[in-house]
């Protein structure tokens, strides 16, 4: 350790550590734009500048490492100027629209704005002029409010491993765009909305099925029924300034029913349904010699990674239906006959943590008979947003129960939320169709955690099952590269397309809090671990459908079903 004096107080530091560390780690704001946690840092926001004794200039905090006995003022005269000029320069070209814009009350320009006193228009510039593009399913960007911080460009290459965007152009004319700067639809964009979350501005937002919502609330001859994602009830109160993890299943579930819904339904259910596929179909490939490593199917936006980047993985694909899927064509089913409900006039809406959903939602695949499996699909930002549009106080409601029969879930449905625990859950299962025996301790503890990579090799009766867990598309590449050049030791692979899981999905609320992901994640390890049930072919709900119609996994009408196939995308599709 060494030591460095900051605002004339003594700290100690890592040799090496780059400033703005050691500034977090004691307590320090200093504003930046640009930077992007475990990333090389760039610098290119300059908001972070200090002073530092005999180095003239201010410098970069985030891009400035500390050496032994080094003097900093972080928020001297001169640093504090420094910033305010950057904030005026970037409105004098922003536009003012801030009371219509998604991110008022929520913008990191404007929070700047408000800390650094800016009153004043003392700069004025010819405003930005571009179009809205709205043509992704999923994600709008708008130009106009791109402050040009590259956030999103990094979190797309470096991260996702997509590369759909970068910085076009050159000098004044430089904008961040896609090739030959089309509309996002026909870039190599995965929709899996990471940009979003890192975006300090308003330039990228999800497309809002609001609208479409409400007024399907407000059609008589609509029955409207809405699904949740695992992670959404331990995400949603954070909009609401509850404590970060809490779950709010039930007063969630309160909230719903007040916006009109006649039916709430838990996604944890679909969950389990597709644990039951699943594990039956990777216990299938191993014992017939099926395509392997069967590969996980329930995050769309790996879907489309697959598609576009690695056509010849499409077959160890799993076909399973991911559960948001299989809980539309459920519904619009099995719930629909028992009901005496005609599916047309089912509008079914799921809530879920992730942008790509709404793209998943559209693929002509997940369909039956021109019928849609989901009509929309609203983000947890989305959901609060239309909470508080009806006015509802979520913190004095008393807590309601999801509807039967798709509300009652194991734990191991919940935990589908995080990294990792999809081939948990899967685990519990295939051990017990394999040997026909529980799981003694059905806790995987090395598939837990937030590593972007998680190996391990377990023993199921005479089988030795290689499995890994992965989040992140750029550690997903690094897994499918390791199999290309002939790894043989993997049997299961479980991908989700956001770093951490459904847990930081580009629809949860802005921006990457760490703190709070931990939070989310321990919060369905808790539920889990204080479940009665805690494996999916112990619900009794699911084996209840299996016997009135789905008959068994894998049979002709769950296949029809809950199964779907993929193939070959153009990466310009």
């Amino acid at each position: 350790m060494i030591n460095i004096e900051v605002n004339n107080r003594q700290v100690k530091s890592n040799p090496g550590e780059m400033i703005l560390t050691v500034l977090k780690r004691e307590g320090i704001k200093v504003p930046t734009l640009c930077h992007l946690s475990d990333l090389f840092p760039t610098g290119a926001c300059r908001l972070c500048v200090v002073e530092v004794e005999g180095v003239p200039g201010l410098v970069p905090s985030c891009a400035f490492p500390v050496r032994d006995g080094m003097k900093i003022k972080t928020h001297s005269p001169r640093a504090i100027r420094a910033r305010k000029t950057i904030i005026e320069l970037l409105l004098a070209n922003h536009p003012d629209d801030c009371l219509y814009c998604v991110r008022n009350g929520n913008c990191d320009l404007q929070t700047l704005s408000e800390e650094l006193g800016v009153r004043e228009r003392r700069y004025s510039g010819k405003k930005n002029e571009y179009k809205v593009d709205t043509s992704s399913p999923s994600i709008v960007r708008d130009p106009a409010k791109c402050i040009l911080c590259g956030k999103c460009v990094r979190m797309c290459e470096e991260v996702q491993g997509v590369s759909a965007i970068d910085f076009i152009n050159r000098g004044s004319k430089t904008i961040i765009g896609t090739v030959f700067n089309e509309g996002l639809n026909i870039s190599s964009c995965i929709n899996c909305g990471q940009c979003i979350a890192v975006c300090p501005t308003g330039a990228l937002r999800e497309k809002s099925n609001i609208k479409e919502v409400m007024d399907a609330l407000n059609d008589p001859t609509k029955f409207v029924v809405i699904q949740h994602a695992p992670s959404v009830s331990v995400t949603l109160g954070e909009e609401f300034g509850l404590k970060m993890g809490q779950d709010v299943m039930g007063i969630m579930t309160a909230a719903m029913r007040r916006l009109g819904f006649k039916r709430v339904f838990d996604t944890s259910f679909s969950a389990d349904l597709t644990i039951m596929e699943e594990a039956s179909e990777l216990v299938y490939r191993i014992q017939n010699g099926g395509k392997l490593p069967m590969m996980t199917s329930c995050s769309p936006g790996w879907i489309k990674f697959v598609e576009e980047f690695y056509p010849e993985f499409i077959e160890n694909l799993s076909t399973c239906k991911s559960p948001q899927q299989m809980m539309g064509a459920i519904i619009k089913s099995f719930y629909a006959e028992k009901q005496g409900i005609d599916p047309k006039t089912i509008y079914s809406v799921a809530v879920m943590p992730c942008t790509a959903k709404k793209f998943e939602a559209e693929r002509p695949e997940l369909s039956q008979g021109g019928i849609p499996d989901i009509d929309a699909v609203l983000t947890t930002r989305e959901l609060a947003r239309m909470i508080k549009m009806r006015g509802l106080d979520i913190r004095n409601m008393e807590p309601e129960g999801a509807d039967s029969p798709f509300g009652e879930r194991s734990s191991a449905g919940k935990l589908f939320g995080v990294s990792g625990g999809v081939m948990e859950a899967a685990v519990r299962t295939a051990y017990f169709l394999i040997t026909g025996k529980e799981m003694e301790d059905v806790k995987v503890q090395e598939l837990r955690g937030l590593e972007g990579i998680k190996e391990v090799h377990l023993n199921i009766g005479d089988l030795k099952l290689g499995i890994i867990a992965t989040s992140g598309l750029g550690n997903a590449r690094k897994v499918i590269e390791q199999i290309k050049a002939g790894r043989k030791d993997i049997h299961f692979i479980e991908v989700m397309t956001c770093p951490g899981g459904c847990i930081a999905g580009g629809g949860q609320p802005y921006g990457i809090n760490m703190d709070a992901v931990k939070s989310r994640m321990k919060a369905l390890y808790e539920i889990d671990r204080d479940s009665k049930n805690r494996t999916s072919h112990n619900n009794r709900f699911i084996k209840k459908l299996y016997e009135e119609y789905l008959e068994k996994p894998l049979s002709e009408k769950s296949h029809h079903l809950l199964h779907t196939h993929y193939k070959k995308r153009d990466v310009l599709k």
